[in-house]
């Protein structure tokens, strides 16, 4: 497998989450039905799913702290909206997989960012960025 992520930088541990997740997601995509619906759900799960990487890389090189704080919560919220994706494809039984897994991961991957954020915020206002 591709080494994309240094273990000596802040946040990989993180970056490869959110790396598997969005893999786990795109095969959740593959299962989806080819009807109108299954493509709308697997374009939009895709696009917000692989935006959180995305985001949350650019965040990792942000040049200020409230540039990082901005892309996280980009980041965060691409990350909600690809568990409601979720959450609809499990409520309409689309496919007949087991989600409870990769929702648990983005939950706690949404509480990461969540208390990245508000740590970030917080040193922001203390001064101590």
């Amino acid at each position: 497998m591709l080494q994309t992520f240094s273990t000596f930088r802040k946040g990989s541990n993180i970056a490869h989450r959110i790396l598997v997740f969005a893999s786990e997601v795109l095969r959740v995509a593959r299962e989806l039905p080819s009807d109108t619906a299954g493509k709308h759900i697997a374009s939009q799960m895709m696009r917000s799913a692989t935006a959180v990487g995305a985001n949350y890389e650019e965040a990792r090189a942000a040049e200020s702290s409230p540039d990082f704080i901005h892309k996280v919560s980009i980041a965060n919220k691409e990350l909600r909206e690809s568990l409601w994706w979720l959450a609809l494809i499990d409520t309409s039984q689309l496919i007949p997989l087991n989600l409870e897994a990769i929702a648990r991961e983005g939950s706690e991957l949404a509480s990461i960012l969540t208390a990245s954020i508000r740590t970030a915020r917080k040193n922001l206002s203390d001064g101590s960025s």
